[in-house]
């Protein structure tokens, strides 16, 4: 996949998404633990992930690194 990588976080509600190219209409999938795959309507490809309580995983690390739960396909 290519394109931009877009970051989104929204503080209040401590929630991380990160998106490769332009926005698109979609939906969340559900992987486990607080992480989604964003899915683009129209081709059902994965365009990003987002992670609830990003903050919180990491409050107390120097160097922020997340493990995701699960591995992503990102190329077509």
């Amino acid at each position: 996949m290519k394109g931009k990588l877009n970051l989104y976080y929204d503080e209040e509600g401590d929630f991380l998404e990160f998106q490769i190219g332009d926005y698109t209409e979609g939906y969340f999938r559900n992987l486990g633990k607080g992480v989604f795959e964003r899915i683009d309507k129209e081709t059902n490809k994965v365009t990003g992930i987002a992670i609830m309580g990003f903050k919180k995983r990491t409050e107390g690390l120097k160097d922020i690194r997340v493990s995701l739960p699960t591995e992503i396909q990102l190329s077509s």
